[in-house]
């Protein structure tokens, strides 16, 4: 193995862990120097010395331990430079003494209840002070590690406009003094449908990873449905809370159908029914049976759920009540006007009614400038135009959304759509 390719495995080996740890490092460090904003740029600064270091030294035995110890250690120093009580410098130096001494592992090093840690950093981030738009894309910078350009992809605005909110929010936050803590009574609700926006898209992360080669990233939606659980047991008496919660179990019931031995997808109607996990199904299904009994069954994440549970209790694909699903998402549309919504309903549509009633609804939001880059749209009009016959057609549109598709694994199963078109037409 040459001298670049060492490098480049072990660039590749840092941003693996910091994918996964980020978020965790962001949250010990809020709630040691209760300063989100700053606890960031600390764990950006410990990743910078990982990325000189490590190529030269080699990967630590403990990739986790070594960015936590050094981003603490940037910690002291920072609180060292800002003349900060020495009580606060001996806290942090026993904190630190006391790792490095007694744990053998990152995860161990961090606190057992590190869902609530990651929740707590959430409501804070959720403050009202913030924007609603500054809320959502500073928590999911720091919760998901997502860039700029993918939580612009995913609210479907352009990049300056997420990392301006995110450059306000922080300042915000830095200037405001706000606690570091879960909030209770009348603050924790005027927060929840910020916190609930976030959690939900973390777990979609997820559950579809933006980009990078992984079709899933199974660790977000564990990570969401532990604080959606938390915040069940917070607000027990919120119905959007238990649609949530049960929107999030009934769609990781399919995770282990989802993808096959290589990582490559298998889409919904492709995946073998044995595989879902029906003690979860079961659990998203009370959650949503609560939700109703709460009076929230006709909220945004209860519909959604409801979409969920029909194909939960469909036996087979052949089975699935489309025109259910469609109605369910005619309800979504007329709550939340979302042009991704009207693409998720044309899908329904079409398969309820037809390609062609499918293609009818597609074509009503088509020119929408929010859905110009976002590759479902060439994916879903390449299916019904495949359905329809129109193969041309379909495998352009194929080709156009695997351009447009920013995750690997979908640019490629889009390849495959576009060649097997190709390949029959030979």
């Amino acid at each position: 193995m040459t001298a670049a390719d060492i490098d480049q495995t072990v660039r590749a080996t840092i941003h693996a862990t910091w994918r996964v740890v980020q978020p965790r490092l962001i949250a010990t460090l809020s709630r040691m120097l209760r300063d989100v904003p700053l606890a960031e740029e600390l764990t950006q600064d410990a990743l910078v010395a990982a990325l000189e270091a490590w190529p030269a030294l080699g990967v630590p035995d403990n990739p986790g331990a070594w960015l936590m110890t050094t981003a603490k250690r940037r910690a002291l120093d920072h609180l060292r430079r800002g003349g900060m009580l020495a009580d606060k410098h001996d806290m942090l130096a026993r904190d630190m003494l006391q790792e490095q001494e007694t744990v053998p592992d990152f995860d161990t090093a961090l606190d057992d209840d590190i869902g609530d840690e990651l929740l707590r950093l959430i409501f804070t981030a959720c403050h009202p002070v913030l924007s609603r738009e500054g809320r959502t894309a500073l928590a999911l910078r720091m919760i998901c590690g997502l860039t700029t350009s993918e939580i612009a992809r995913a609210y479907l605005v352009p990049e300056t406009t997420i990392s301006q909110r995110i450059v306000r929010a922080k300042r915000t936050l830095s200037n405001s003094g706000l606690a570091y803590e879960t909030p209770g009574g009348e603050a924790l609700s005027e927060r929840l449908a910020s916190v609930l926006e976030v959690v939900y898209l973390i777990f979609n992360e997820g559950y579809l990873a933006a980009r990078g080669d992984e079709w899933l990233r199974p660790q977000l939606c564990e990570e969401a449905l532990r604080m959606g659980r938390v915040l069940a047991g917070l607000a027990p008496d919120e119905p959007e809370v238990h649609g949530l919660v049960a929107l999030m179990d009934l769609n990781a019931s399919r995770t282990r159908a989802r993808t096959d031995a290589n990582g490559d997808p298998i889409l919904l109607m492709d995946q073998d029914r044995t595989l879902w996990d029906w003690l979860q199904i079961r659990r998203g299904l009370r959650s949503l049976e609560r939700a109703g009994e709460l009076g929230g069954g006709g909220g945004f994440y209860a519909l959604q759920a409801a979409i969920a549970a029909c194909h939960a209790r469909a036996e087979s694909a052949g089975a699935t009540n489309w025109q259910r699903i469609a109605q369910l998402y005619a309800e979504l549309s007329r709550l939340v006007r979302s042009p991704i919504i009207e693409l998720n309903r044309a899908v329904a549509v079409g398969m309820a009614f037809g390609p062609q009633a499918g293609l009818d609804v597609l074509d009503a939001v088509a020119g929408t400038p929010a859905l110009a880059a976002y590759h479902h749209l060439p994916a879903v009009r390449g299916d019904f135009l495949q359905k329809l016959g129109r193969l041309v057609e379909a495998r352009q549109a194929f080709e156009a959304a695997a351009q447009l598709a920013t995750n690997g694994r979908e640019r490629a199963l889009m390849q495959r759509r576009a060649a097997a078109i190709e390949a029959r037409n030979i």
